[in-house]
Order: C-alpha cells, then structure tokens, then sequence
C-alpha cells in the first residue's frame, strides 16, 4: 500500500524549486544532457526532471546521486551545516542550569 503524501508548505517548495532550478543550470553550464546526467546518476530521466522541477517525493539520496555525477557532492556537507538555533536553545539551557547550580 503506497504510504500517503506529506503536504508541504509554500515557503519549502520554493526552496526544493530553487534546488532543483540550481541542479538544472549545473547541469546546462557542463553542457550535459538530461539523459545523459539521469544515466550517471542511475535514476531515469522522468526522476531527473522532477528533481529539476523540485518535486518533494525525490529522495534525498537522489539529489545526492544527481550532485555527485555533477561533481557538486561536498555541498551535501552544508547543509544543516550551522544550526544557529540549537545552539543558542542549548546556550539557554546552560546558562539557566549553571543559574540554578548557583553559579553566575
């Protein structure tokens, strides 16, 4: 039984068009055709024109396939890469404990 969509938002389909519009210049800029970038990334070209098209069912490691055979792979290392706000969540916390703790 195929599991059901998640809804996205707005604001997160802008940003998987956005990657998907990067990857499609990526691939322009090289002068690689779709097919031949679909058979590097061993996905099939209808996959490659969805992740283009920032379809949110591509699989993550699709677009690490499709970033890979574009020489583009250590991007993958930035994302999540700076988390601000955690940080700052367990700034919080720390000071609070050390609050606690008696210590200024």
């Amino acid at each position: 039984m195929p599991s059901k969509s998640q809804p996205i938002f707005p604001s997160e389909q802008k940003i998987l068009a956005a990657l998907g519009e990067r990857i499609r210049l990526a691939r322009l800029r090289r002068g690689i055709s779709a097919e031949v970038l679909a058979e590097r990334s061993s996905i099939s070209r209808m996959t490659l024109h969805r992740a283009e098209k920032g379809f949110p069912a591509v699989a993550m490691g699709t677009y690490l396939r499709i970033m890979a055979a574009l020489q583009l792979q250590d991007d993958f290392n930035f994302l999540a890469k700076d988390d601000l706000l955690g940080r700052r969540l367990q700034d919080l916390a720390l000071s609070k404990a050390r609050k606690h703790d008696g210590q200024s």
